[in-house]
């Protein structure tokens, strides 16, 4: 393997985890506005009509868990991406010395 294609393999996977992290980032977001929806129904139908109630407090309660999956893998994913670039780094910093060793 030479040291375009490692450079090129590392770039891959940088940029397809970062398409990944947007992706939760959308996730997120719509866990964000289905607990939003979760509250206003509760809000405005707490003593009127007690099946949006629960439908209200349903959706509140998924969306809180969707935000705390969905804000958890993303944190994760960041960190990982971190790694992949630390380690392309010292991948890169062993083989240049290694090679300057050799001249």
């Amino acid at each position: 393997m030479t040291l375009n294609e490692m450079r090129k393999g590392y770039e891959g996977e940088v940029a397809y985890q970062k398409h990944m992290l947007k992706n939760l980032g959308y996730w997120f977001q719509l866990c964000s506005i289905l607990s939003g929806i979760g509250i206003v129904l509760i809000y405005f139908f707490h003593a009127k009509n007690i099946l949006l109630n629960v439908v209200g407090a349903v959706l509140l309660v998924l969306g809180a868990v969707g935000m705390l999956l969905f804000g958890y893998t993303g944190w994760r994913g960041q960190q990982n991406v971190k790694a992949v670039i630390d380690d392309y780094e010292q991948k890169l910093d062993y083989l240049q010395k290694k090679t300057a060793k050799k001249h």
